[in-house]
């Protein structure tokens, strides 16, 4: 079955000895935190011994206090970002961390327009756009109006994503076929959509919503697997296109992430996923969430081409 939200879910009960994958996150990152300014070292100057009739030198003055730190989060400054799949999950949790920085949010959704307008009620002033991603018509509709409320997108969140759990053999080329246009056609669609305002700026970000099973591939998922992997191939190949343009691309690979897509997991289920990661726990959608807002901010403008794992320690 597929879900709309990108995070993986499988089976733990038909899974027996063996270790069925799942999906990570990162120990939850600081707020992009931004360093103070050094404090100067002052250091005491010994004084040797004047000459008499020579006035004394004046006392040192007592070092002036550390300025105080910037403010950690990354400054919007009326800027504006596009999240795909935003209605629930990791989207819809980056959806809050971005709107409480400052930004202009627009969120698509594909089918659930009942979450959708309750991010809306909870976020005044969002934008709840449906959109097929797997569609290049349903994109150019659901961009345009975007760009029309918005004024121009600054920042795209590509996580719009679906899974399935399903041995390689079963798996139909149909099924096959539409886990590669959501998963890896959506990102190009959006990107390619996103790009010339971007170019013409000459400032842009552009962030990939891929998975751990994008790095290391994962077993009775494939497809989804393959498509994830592709993400990652995509947004280090754009990064060297578009970084002479003044347009950073990144990826964030999840693993296992505790949101609504992990509803039907026990509490046995879950304990043992935490026992096999690392850190001892689940991630969580706001751990990924702050994740996007620093590489989508002005101190991450040197960072491009990179994938980064929130996954508690499974994949290193």
């Amino acid at each position: 079955m597929y879900n709309d939200e990108f995070e993986l879910t499988f089976d733990l009960a038909d899974a027996g000895p063996k270790k069925e994958q799942r999906r990570p996150t990162l120990p939850e990152p600081e707020e992009a935190a931004v360093a103070a300014p050094p404090v100067q070292e002052t250091r005491e100057t010994p004084v040797s011994a004047a000459p008499e009739n020579t006035p004394a030198s004046e006392p040192e003055r007592e070092p002036e206090p550390a300025a105080e730190p910037r403010n950690t989060a990354p400054a919007a400054k009326g800027r504006t970002v596009l999240i795909s799949g935003g209605d629930r999950g990791i989207g819809a949790a980056a959806a809050r961390a971005f709107y409480a920085a400052g930004f202009r949010v627009a969120v698509f959704y594909h089918t659930n327009a009942e979450a959708a307008a309750a991010l809306q009620k909870e976020l005044p002033g969002v934008l709840a756009i449906q959109c097929d991603v797997a569609s290049r018509a349903s994109c150019e509709l659901a961009f345009r109006a975007a760009e029309q409320a918005l004024g121009r997108v600054d920042v795209l969140v590509s996580n719009a994503g679906i899974a399935q759990q399903k041995l390689f053999t079963d798996i139909t080329p149909e099924e096959w076929q539409r886990m590669l246009d959501v998963n890896l056609t959506g990102a190009f669609n959006l990107c390619q959509l996103a790009l010339p305002g971007m170019i013409r700026r000459k400032a842009g970000r552009i962030l990939t919503v891929s998975s751990m099973w994008g790095q290391t591939g994962g077993s009775c998922e494939v497809h989804y697997s393959a498509a994830k992997a592709g993400l990652i191939g995509l947004t280090k190949a754009l990064a060297k296109e578009e970084g002479p343009s003044g347009i950073t691309v990144n990826c964030v690979a999840p693993g296992v992430i505790d949101t609504d897509m992990m509803a039907s997991f026990t509490a046995e289920d879950k304990a043992a996923l935490a026992e096999e990661t690392p850190v001892g726990r689940l991630g969580t959608a706001e751990e990924v969430a702050k994740l996007l807002l620093y590489l989508a901010g002005e101190d991450a403008g040197y960072i491009t081409g990179q994938v980064f794992g929130v996954n508690g320690g499974l994949v290193i």
